[in-house]
């Protein structure tokens, strides 16, 4: 059943004269519950025309039962309802909602896509992504001129409730985007055998174009131009957003001399655009020890010309995007080392977003079998500690870097033999965050204190190996 009141009527009645479908009749009734919507169109216009169609008699029994409920006597309630429909005004208001033409309010959207059909259609785009979900969470991407023949079809129900002596707040008319979505998405999860939440990690995205009314915008420009802003990464100034905020400002007067009310219906619906999956990143943590003095953290380009094979970045990366299915990664770590030194020990700490996975549970065997093909796909690298971790964890590494130490061991060439004098003058240097490469070779007398200066005498760097990188992240994994 329809959550509908005698109140209803009338704006019923304005609706349907001006070509609304079904479920906008329903929107701008205010129904709320989510149900409602998912009806047939067929079956909500039976509702309608029998909710219509109540007789007089009907009405003044709903009227005596409100009044013994509330006390009121009915000369200070208005009369809401209205006289029993003759013969050829019912077929009047069954023949305007059985109308051929598109709903100028929704542009199709509500009356075209609600059905079986198009959930199928949507599900069958799913799947061929291969994703791996249980729940899912519906995106919709309505054309931004809805916003207009929402606005126009608002103005025209608030003159019949004001002449009624009724109120009617916009904010409580039920949104386009909601009713779809309330209609279509039981739909789809049924299909695709997973809940639909608000907050899954796996977002369909359905969207909607209508080139014919695009123009319906533009009035809007002119009212209120600093409403509509170029931005580079828009292809057009009239969003969603800045046409809902001119809205707000232009006056009704100023938006009826340029905009009919009601909306005119159209011959067209909206195009659905191509349904788009898109999986939350998945977040990847561990150590890593790099064994190879040939080896950059990152692919090494330089004027566009790659220098070395692979990286270390490469090394790790590559078999989880291939595992997890991913579109793409980010690297980052805790700090990094030149492409000729080595890190052992525990090894650095980094975090990897794989972009868009579609396969994203991996329990903890699997990712212990993740971490033996890194380990013994390359002699050059070893991972330990490897993890799904959340986005929030990262930044802990983040933190960590701020205040970690290292400790490093370097194998020097010095002019002159190093004396037991020297030996007792670094064991009492304290580094403030010097590049140990520079504090060893003095930079060409750039960086002091250096332990060339210090031990008078030219000193130089031939290997150097980070032996611990001290941030307790991530947290190490059981074997």
């Amino acid at each position: 059943m329809l959550s509908l009141k005698d109140k209803d009527r009338p704006v019923i009645r304005k609706l349907m004269a001006a070509g609304c479908c079904e479920r906008c009749v329903l929107r701008f009734c205010c129904v709320g519950k989510y149900s409602s919507y998912q009806h047939s169109r067929e079956d909500i216009r039976k509702e309608l025309l029998a909710f219509l169609s109540d007789d007089d008699n009907g009405g003044r029994a709903h009227e005596a039962s409100e009044e013994a409920e509330t006390g009121d006597p009915p000369c200070k309630k208005p009369k809401l309802g209205s006289p029993e429909l003759s013969s050829s005004e019912k077929a009047s208001a069954e023949n305007m909602l059985e109308q051929s033409g598109v709903c100028g309010a929704c542009l199709g959207v509500l009356q075209n896509f609600c059905d079986q059909s198009y959930a199928k259609q949507v599900s069958e785009t799913v799947r061929k992504g291969e994703f791996q979900f249980d729940s899912l969470m519906l995106a919709v991407s309505l054309p931004a001129q809805l916003s207009v023949r929402e606005h126009s079809c608002w103005l025209h129900v608030k003159k019949e409730v004001r002449e009624k002596s009724m109120y009617l707040d916009k904010e409580d008319v039920v949104q386009v985007k909601d009713a779809f979505k309330w209609a279509i998405q039981g739909l789809v999860g049924k299909e695709l055998g997973a809940s639909v939440l608000t907050n899954s990690a796996f977002e369909v995205s359905i969207g909607f174009a209508h080139p014919e009314t695009e123009k319906d915008c533009h009035f809007l420009a002119i009212e209120c131009p600093d409403c509509f802003k170029p931005t580079k990464n828009k292809a057009s100034v009239f969003t969603r957003m800045a046409v809902v905020k001119a809205l707000e400002k232009i006056s009704d007067t100023n938006f009826l001399r340029h905009y009919p009310s009601p909306p005119v219906s159209l011959s067209s619906h909206c195009t659905p655009l191509e349904t788009t999956c898109l999986h939350a990143s998945v977040f990847i943590a561990g150590r890593y020890n790099k064994f190879s003095r040939e080896l950059p953290q990152t692919p090494w380009v330089i004027d566009g010309e790659r220098r070395m094979e692979g990286s270390v970045e490469e090394l790790i990366a590559n078999p989880l995007l291939s595992a997890f299915k991913a579109d793409g990664f980010n690297f980052c770590s805790s700090g990094r080392e030149d492409v000729d030194v080595r890190t052992l020990g525990n090894g650095r700490p980094f975090a990897i977003e794989l972009l868009n996975p579609h396969k994203a549970k991996f329990n903890k065997a699997e990712m212990r079998q993740l971490q033996e093909t890194i380990n013994t796909a390359s002699d050059k690298i070893q991972v330990r500690d490897l993890q799904i971790v959340t986005r929030e964890a990262t930044s802990r590494m983040k933190e960590g870097e701020e205040e970690k130490t290292k400790t490093y061991s370097a194998l020097i060439w010095t002019q002159k033999p190093i004396t037991s004098a020297d030996l007792e003058i670094l064991g009492q240097i304290k580094l403030s965050k010097s590049y140990i490469k520079e504090f060893v070779h003095g930079d060409f007398g750039r960086t002091k204190p250096s332990l060339g200066g210090l031990m008078k005498t030219e000193v130089d760097i031939l290997e150097l190996d980070v032996e611990s990188v001290d941030v307790d992240w991530p947290p190490a994994v059981p074997e």
